[in-house]
């Protein structure tokens, strides 16, 4: 990565990893990021970067047909991976990909 001043900066408000995501996905134009800890994407957002949690991408590949339950894997994240996910979201998502 290049640009190691956007980091130092960020890193003033985000973790390295979040301040390294943002600041290489800047450097090479990417037009999406995926993040899931709320102030990196309220930075990401506010240097014009569009932000996808993980949670929007499964909710996606339930839709597209490339997966086809989407609350098992959720309830694994939360289970064994320690995501954490509000209860309203939790359900309103499941209520999205008709799993409620």
């Amino acid at each position: 990565m290049q640009n190691q001043a956007l980091v130092a900066r960020l890193r003033n408000e985000l973790e390295l990893g979040e301040a390294e995501a943002i600041a290489l996905a800047i450097e090479v134009g990417g037009d999406r990021l995926l993040m899931d800890e709320r102030l990196g994407r309220q930075v990401a957002q506010r240097l014009s970067l569009k932000v996808t949690e993980l949670l929007g991408v499964l909710v996606a590949a339930k839709q597209s047909g490339l997966i086809t339950e989407l609350k098992p894997l959720v309830n694994a994240l939360i289970s064994q991976a320690k995501f954490r996910v509000h209860t309203d979201l939790y359900w309103q998502i499941l209520q999205d990909v008709d799993e409620a």
